[in-house]
């Protein structure tokens, strides 16, 4: 299945793409696509219903990000070592972990806002993994029993207060708008093989970024397992699995967002953001 959320901020409903991608309102039937959702095992109820049935959605709505009301985003540092080195670091020997504010994920198309004094803002395509049911001292070996599905993210990180500043990286990764998340949640079956995705993104019509999961230094079923061991997971909760090589940072010189931009980025299978640029004006 792929779940998606549509309509205004504020007032999205439940949606999901039916065989022909034609875009199918749930509501009546689902209340959102929340911790809640994933907890009473929403996935197995949707299974049930005749998509035929449902109406479809104009083409012209906007699409939000595909969970609602995320608890924690939990985010995986150098975890490409190619990307580590364009970044001058080391891979590290256990996974980096570090939070991104809720406040920041957007829906998989809407503007990413510069902050006022930013001049390093950057790009970072990502695997999104979706936590289903809570995930606490889980093991490797059955870490995807916990997985409810995968999403695209843009982990746009602020260089400048990320590195430059004293403190930990979350200043520079949780800016409002810096955290798109979707078109959709596609739910496990829907993916052949997450281990080998195609992953890029394109800036103003350029790719920089031209990846495959299958050179992630941790895998998913470790990362679940791994951050379960600090933390509960719980359902609704995503993971935002690090990115490949090709990011603002690395070039000579490097490259940052300034207002116009557009991001085009996706990961095989899992569907295409499109982000225009915008400094935040208050």
């Amino acid at each position: 299945m792929k779940l998606v959320r549509f309509g205004e901020v504020g007032k999205e409903k439940p949606g999901i793409l039916d065989a022909d991608n034609v875009l199918r309102d749930v509501s009546e039937h689902i209340n959102d696509y929340d911790s809640a959702f994933f907890a009473e095992d929403g996935l197995a109820k949707l299974q049930k219903i005749d998509l035929a049935t449902l109406p479809a959605v104009a083409d012209n709505v906007r699409i939000a990000e595909p969970v609602a009301e995320v608890g924690k985003m939990i985010c995986v540092g150098l975890n490409y070592a190619d990307h580590a080195a364009e970044s001058g670091m080391d891979v590290p020997p256990e996974p980096v972990l570090f939070f991104k504010a809720t406040s920041s994920i957007v829906g998989p198309n809407d503007n990413v806002e510069l902050p006022p004094k930013s001049e390093k803002s950057d790009w970072e395509v990502e695997l999104g993994v979706v936590i289903g049911k809570e995930a606490k001292y889980v093991s490797e070996a059955d870490a995807m029993d916990y997985v409810a599905g995968f999403c695209v993210v843009n982990d746009l990180s602020e260089r400048e207060y990320q590195i430059e500043r004293a403190g930990q990286w979350c200043k520079g990764k949780g800016c409002d708008t810096f955290g798109p998340v979707g078109p959709f949640l596609a739910t496990p079956d829907e993916v052949d093989d997450f281990n080998n995705l195609s992953i890029w993104l394109e800036l103003n019509g350029k790719k920089v970024q031209n990846g495959n999961t299958n050179t992630m230094v941790y895998k998913v079923p470790f990362l679940v397992h791994y951050i379960s061991q600090y933390m509960s997971l719980q359902p609704g909760d995503i993971i935002s699995t690090g990115t490949p090589p090709g990011v603002g940072l690395g070039m000579q010189p490097p490259v940052y967002l300034k207002e116009g931009d557009v991001m085009r980025l996706g990961i095989g299978g899992l569907g295409v953001q499109e982000q225009t640029v915008v400094r935040y004006k208050g």
